[in-house]
């Protein structure tokens, strides 16, 4: 296996009026092509901020993050883009679907932005939610449907484009632990097919779908 996505020696440091606050401390990294990888620690601990570096919605202030052995870094705005849309999927715990749109209508969107047609999005999100359990729940707008139903949607809506890399931000947070459960092996099998998986977490629960842990700790990983 291979390295996909790495971190090395990476900072993120935030200005507080006259204070500095180390949001991440040298935090190196590197996941494997195909791995279902949890990253744990509590709140506040840089989770969410280390997620948000390796999809590419914030720079760190020292080091870099690699994709496919290439740094972010140097990245021009349409190149962060591109991997933004193509090479990464990000999930969130709040799910982030749009409230007028029904489940098919956020997941066409996706494949719209990813150049899709409107027949070929028509089916191509017919198909991705089928895959996630939701092929009755097509035409059910997010207020129609359940939290883990909401976050099945989100699910699908980050395949869209087929990305090797799928980022999931606390993904069972809002949920009941049977329903987390269910997620949780829905990501399983997303990384028996071959997507690299990585989800920051607080989840005790989790050891018998992931691959691997990583413990984070005041922004610093701990081994």
């Amino acid at each position: 296996m291979s390295a996909l996505l790495a971190a090395q020696e990476v900072f993120k440091i935030y200005q507080m009026g006259t204070n500095s606050v180390t949001a991440l401390d040298n935090v190196s990294l590197d996941i494997n092509e195909g791995e279902f990888v949890a990253i744990q620690g509590t709140s506040g601990s840089g989770k969410s901020t280390l997620l948000n570096m390796l999809g590419g919605l914030d720079h760190p202030t020292k080091g870099d993050v690699y994709f496919a052995s290439k740094p972010l870094g140097p990245f021009t705005k349409k190149e962060m883009a591109r991997y933004r849309r193509f090479s990464v999927g990000m999930i969130f715990q709040n799910f982030n679907l749009i409230p007028t749109m029904t489940a098919r209508e956020n997941v066409s969107l996706a494949l719209a932005f990813g150049g899709l047609r409107g027949q070929q999005r028509r089916a191509g999100s017919s198909e991705l939610l089928a895959r996630v359990g939701l092929g009755d729940r097509l035409e059910h707008r997010p207020s129609e449907l359940s939290g883990g139903e909401q976050q099945r949607v989100a699910i699908a809506r980050a395949l869209a484009n087929e990305p090797p890399l799928v980022l999931a931000d606390e993904p069972t947070g809002n949920l009941d632990s049977i329903t987390a459960a269910e997620i949780l092996d829905l990501f399983r099998a997303m990384a028996n097919r071959g997507t690299t998986v990585l989800i920051a977490t607080h989840e005790a629960d989790i050891a018998r779908v992931i691959d691997r842990r990583i413990v984070i700790s005041d922004g610093a990983i701990h081994t």
